[in-house]
């Protein structure tokens, strides 16, 4: 299956186990050797309104991804599991 970044992040990712939505993709890790992907990047949510920043993030691996539909990518796994901290980027934020 061939696909492109340009037509994954246009796609929502929702969770199979609770059907809760995560978000849009935004990015992708690639292992630079093969030019394998190995895991879609969903920005976590936004906090107050998007004033103060956004939640953690999803970052959902490839191997969990069950189908990729023309508008959504369903994901077979919990989304506590694959939360990964942001980085932190001001004093207040």
């Amino acid at each position: 299956m061939s696909v492109k970044l340009t037509d994954l992040q246009s796609k929502e990712v929702i969770c199979i186990s609770d059907g809760r939505r995560l978000g849009f993709i935004t990015d992708v890790l690639v292992e630079v050797p093969e030019g394998k992907i190995c895991a879609i990047v969903v920005p976590g949510p936004c906090k107050y309104m998007g004033l103060l920043g956004r939640r953690d993030d999803y970052v959902v691996s490839w191997d969990c991804i069950r189908r990729i539909g023309p508008d959504i990518v369903l994901v077979d796994t919990k989304p506590e599991d694959c939360r990964v901290q942001r980085p932190k980027h001001g004093l207040l934020f």
